[in-house]
């Protein structure tokens, strides 16, 4: 149980932590949740919380990688949650907000049903003893997740002041890279894919 594994551990810990702040029943025990305004956009504290949240659980992610390369602490568990723990932190944020209606259903779904395709890509390549790595498009799919979340979380300030849709548009953008980097998947591992045996 190395720093880096630590770190991916720490992040599915966050998980459930933000999970607890955006569906708590505020309402139901008379929470008064305070909100900010600027400009034209209304913030409430929650969500100022989970974007702090969210942004440390982000540069674990950064961090557990470098460290396991810089001083060789590359492990097969680190292998095997890294990943699971990047997804959690995504997927689980891009439902809630499309549950909430914050966004569009259509992206979410199309990232989602890229991770599950990439996840039996990767069984059938474990069966088989080979490692398909997520390359550059997997690493751009994951930041650009990240930081349209992290704008997301925010209502796109400081964007929407000056009436940018940056956070719609890395959503998109990350919808297609991921899309995209789940074909690069495939291609990989078709030998493997499309064997007879």
């Amino acid at each position: 149980m190395n720093i880096p594994n630590r770190l991916s551990l720490t992040r599915i810990a966050i998980v459930p932590i933000i999970v607890l702040i955006l569906l708590f029943p505020y309402r139901q025990f008379n929470i008064v949740v305070p909100t900010f305004t600027f400009g034209f956009v209304n913030l409430p504290i929650i969500r100022v919380l989970v974007f702090f949240l969210f942004l440390f659980a982000s540069l674990t992610d950064a961090l557990d990688g470098f460290i396991a390369r810089r001083y060789n602490l590359v492990t097969t568990l680190g292998k095997f949650i890294d990943p699971i723990a990047d997804k959690m932190l995504t997927n689980t944020l891009f439902i809630i907000y499309a549950t909430q209606g914050l966004i569009p259903v259509v992206p979410v779904i199309l990232m989602v049903w890229r991770d599950v395709m990439v996840d039996g890509i990767r069984l059938i390549s474990a069966e088989q003893g080979r490692v398909v790595d997520a390359g550059i498009l997997g690493k751009i799919k994951t930041f650009g997740q990240m930081v349209s979340l992290l704008l997301i979380t925010i209502n796109n300030l400081p964007f929407e002041l000056i009436n940018l849709p940056v956070s719609t548009f890395m959503l998109w953008f990350s919808a297609f890279v991921s899309v995209f980097s789940g074909f690069s998947y495939v291609f990989k591992a078709q030998d493997l894919i499309f064997q007879s045996k």
